[in-house]
């Protein structure tokens, strides 16, 4: 089959031919049919985030069971799915406190570049290939822990799908569990790429206003006001973020800020834009070795609140199937996320797109 390679950091994906294995116990086998673009692959690309290589990226994708493994219970073939790069054990500390989103197993497999026991079903002419957040859907087919599949509503357009394998669900997420936004809350969102503009929507539908959209490339106002935000700052044109949210929230401060790009100064001003007793919710991926500084005073003195959101603190076999049916009825908007497709060998130029911020969501499709 034929498949995106990262050799090393900082260099071009290879689209090269390689080999996948059957699938083993508790492991099952997807054609991919769409698998969004996401600054996460990104950050591996360039060094920002460790991870064993040579290795197939693409963590946010959906497609069709072709096969599945001894002791699969929960799909079988030709039922669609949408993979979760978070497939957690059900077992750990953290997901028996109902906190999935922070499994250590599905931790340890980020680190190993592995399937859960240390499985690896990739090859190539070179050896062995490390597989990516349990999921590498930067290909045609993938073989994924079993726990890491969730059956969907095979009406739903499989390149719409691919979405809420991160983007849609680390914003909903971010907004309805991580802050739990309320009717009448005032929220700024600093970046509106693919999971940005999620967490403007979810803010929407949970009833927010004003909902201040923030991003450097102006022509992300359109999108921004298409999903739900009543305003817009450029961030290009200023240095300036807290004092736009200061004035548009009558002197006090957003109740709730989103940072989702993952900078020292984003990260420091999502901070400073909150009220007292505010919150500031932080999604956008950092590289491990940035450091962030904030007022020691103002944490006792404003109360602020300063919390992470990693995967919208989901519970993914619960909320993906609660995003899809929004979908359905018309309440999140999926179609406009996606504006531009690619095929594979296409894939950098999608990166590249990316990066430029031309793009809302790319997503390839195979």
């Amino acid at each position: 089959m034929q498949a995106a390679v990262l050799v090393d950091a900082n260099e071009a994906l290879q689209i090269v031919d390689v080999n996948l294995d059957k699938p083993g116990p508790k492991e099952v086998l997807v054609k991919m049919a769409a698998a969004g673009v996401c600054h996460s692959d990104w950050h591996v690309m360039q060094g920002d985030l460790p991870v064993p290589l040579p290795a197939i990226l693409g963590h946010e994708g959906a497609g069709i069971v072709q096969e599945v493994g001894a002791e699969v219970v929960g799909v079988k073939p030709g039922d669609h799915v949408v993979l979760s790069w978070i497939p957690s054990c059900g077992h750990c500390f953290y997901c028996l406190k109902g906190r999935p989103d922070m499994c250590d197993e599905a931790f340890n497999i980020q680190l190993s570049g592995s399937l859960p026991g240390h499985a690896m079903r990739l090859h190539w002419a070179q050896g062995p290939l490390y597989h990516y957040l349990g999921t590498s859907c930067f290909a045609e087919n993938t073989v994924v822990p079993d726990t890491g599949v969730i059956p969907i509503d095979a009406a739903i357009p499989l390149n719409k799908a691919a979405l809420v394998g991160c983007a849609v669900t680390t914003g909903f997420g971010a907004v309805v569990h991580s802050a739990q936004v309320g009717p009448g809350d005032s929220v700024s969102v600093i970046g509106c790429g693919g999971v940005g503009l999620n967490v403007i929507q979810a803010a929407k539908l949970a009833g927010a206003d004003p909902i201040i959209a923030m991003d450097a490339n102006g022509k992300k106002r359109g999108l921004a006001e298409k999903f739900g935000a009543t305003d817009f700052v450029d961030a290009a044109e200023t240095d300036d973020l807290i004092t736009p949210v200061i004035d548009l929230t009558k002197g006090r401060g957003a109740d709730f800020a989103f940072e989702v790009i993952g900078r020292k100064e984003t990260i420091e001003a999502a901070y400073g834009m909150v009220r007292k007793a505010g919150m500031a919710v932080i999604v956008g991926v950092a590289p491990p070795h940035m450091d962030v500084s904030f007022n020691a005073f103002s944490f006792p003195s404003q109360s602020k609140i300063l919390t992470g959101s990693w995967y919208g603190q989901s519970i993914p076999r619960l909320d993906i199937p609660r995003i899809l049916g929004l979908y359905q009825r018309g309440k999140l908007n999926l179609d406009d996320l996606v504006t531009q497709s690619y095929s594979l060998e296409h894939i950098n130029d999608a990166f590249h797109e990316l990066t430029e911020g031309t793009v809302g969501r790319g997503i390839i499709e195979f």
